[in-house]
């Protein structure tokens, strides 16, 4: 039997899966040997040299020629992957997630040619809210500048030595230096970043 050439993971017998995981499977007379999946190409590879010993095939066949006896082929041979029947359920509802997926995007691409007004609706709408947001945003923050103008002002009268309407039990000088402290930056007059 002749020497078959390595595949594209660099070893025989082994086919990477979409899944991430490789696939492994040797070949004896005409039957095609399933003989898992593993993690990695070398945990794979290492399968198919216990399969390939198994078998009787020459050093010349098999991935690696350091392994001299078949119990050594066993010993560095890892376990298969277990792919159970919740491994099975969980990749199938995946496989009919992203269908739909793909039918809900494939239908509004269509929905999209045959209404352009829609698209424009949508557009406008969209563009609406973004400057009513803008404009929310900056009059919260005027009124936040305003509030921390006015607690500094109270501030510099008492450490000027001045009376303050606030009372020393009072918290809301400190309430209101907390609440405008943050964010009230003379730089933030720019144009606001705003995502849907």
């Amino acid at each position: 039997m002749s020497s078959r050439r390595r595949s594209a993971s660099g070893y025989r017998g082994v086919r990477q899966c979409p899944n991430g995981g490789f696939y492994v499977e040797i070949r004896s007379d005409d039957l095609r040997l399933s003989l898992g999946t593993y993690d990695t190409t070398h945990e794979a590879a290492r399968a198919f040299d216990a399969a390939a010993w198994r078998l009787g095939r020459p050093r010349l066949q098999m991935n690696f020629t350091d392994v001299h006896t078949l119990q050594q082929a066993l010993d560095l041979a890892p376990p298969s992957r277990l792919n159970s029947a919740q491994d099975r359920a969980e990749h199938t509802a995946l496989q009919r997630r992203l269908l739909i997926a793909q039918e809900d995007e494939r239908v509004m691409a269509e929905w999209r040619r045959r209404h352009p007004e829609d698209v424009a609706y949508e557009q406008e709408y969209w563009e609406r809210r973004r400057e009513e947001d803008t404009r929310r945003r900056r009059e919260e923050r005027l009124d936040r500048r305003g509030r921390k103008a006015l607690a500094c002002a109270q501030a510099d009268l008492v450490n000027a030595g001045g009376r303050s309407f606030f009372t020393e039990e009072d918290e809301r000088w400190f309430d209101i230096w907390l609440s405008t402290s943050d964010d009230t930056n003379d730089d933030d007059d720019g144009a606001d970043d705003w995502s849907d």
